[in-house]
């Protein structure tokens, strides 16, 4: 079996490098990159106003980066901004709040003082759904394939490994676009995973948030882009065995790591054996068409 997942990681690097040429993926990368990393505090306010919400930005930032205008009569989604200026060495305030406080100051000049962060303040901002304007582009990563006896399978591996695991319909759905999320150190981890007609790109989706619960319970200080690429790389795997096709996930990989390819490279023994683990669990619960190795690891 590990000759056929070094194998599949090879096509997953092929198809990284495919991605990163193709002109109409660079295009949908460079929108993407051109919205703003909200911090955690954030992103729960925004899910606390509008749980639907896929992309926010600025009203001027719509207008003026998209070609987008805000429709009217929308209501904001209401955000904490930093506001920059030039911060006192020794208290880490502004220079007029320094000079109000009771801080001794510094010997080094206000004009040499480095700009950072001194406060926040509420700004407005709006889902791509409250804009009307130029059509943003947009790329298919859904997996592809009949998955329906899969599902089963996935069920009672999530119960062996105690995670608590659901299907959760559209209607009940909170997570906007994401189609599956995983709390990893929960105790037990907390995976749900949305419902949907695709059952090939379901249960890739529901192996990519278990592959993220057998690698991330005890590594929170890793960067999003790291643990994305690695849970996307056990998903493809595991998806190229039970005989699905994930090509789209190298245009996730892509997506979510400007070096995606040395960062798999860095973590293919991880990679490897949480692939291989949960290959082993799906197939003591699923009798796979085709039982032997397959031809590619021959």
């Amino acid at each position: 079996m590990s000759g056929a997942i070094d194998d599949w990681l090879d096509q997953l690097r092929e198809g990284v490098a495919d991605a990163a040429t193709n002109e109409q993926f660079q295009q949908w990368l460079d929108v993407v990159s051109r919205f703003h990393e909200y911090s955690t505090q954030n992103q729960l306010l925004i899910a606390l106003q509008r749980p639907e919400a896929t992309r926010v930005a600025g009203f001027n930032t719509w207008r003026n980066e998209f070609d987008r205008t805000v429709q009217k009569g929308e209501q904001a989604i209401w955000i904490w901004a930093p506001i920059m200026a030039k911060q006192c060495p020794a208290c880490g305030n502004s220079p007029s709040y320094c000079e109000r406080s009771v801080c001794e100051g510094t010997e080094i000049p206000t004009d040499e003082w480095e700009r950072g962060v001194v406060a926040f303040k509420p700004v407005p901002v709006f889902d791509v759904s409250q804009t009307e304007g130029e059509p943003l582009p947009e790329v298919d990563m859904a997996a592809r394939g009949d998955a329906s006896a899969l599902h089963p399978a996935l069920e009672a591996v999530a119960q062996e490994r105690g995670y608590d695991y659901s299907l959760v319909a559209e209607a009940e759905w909170s997570h906007g676009s994401a189609k599956g999320v995983c709390a990893p150190m929960s105790d037990p981890p907390v995976i749900e995973v949305l419902d949907h007609e695709n059952t090939a790109d379901l249960a890739r989706t529901a192996i990519h948030e278990f592959a993220h619960a057998e690698l991330h319970a005890e590594r929170s200080d890793d960067e999003p882009s790291t643990t994305e690429v690695e849970a996307e790389a056990v998903a493809y795997v595991v998806a190229q065995h039970v005989g699905l096709d994930a090509s789209t996930s190298a245009l996730y990989v892509t997506a979510w790591s400007d070096e995606a390819v040395e960062t798999i490279d860095e973590r293919l023994q991880r990679i490897q054996r949480t692939a291989r683990e949960l290959i082993e669990a799906v197939r003591s619960h699923v009798t796979l068409e085709e039982e032997e190795e397959p031809a590619s690891s021959r």
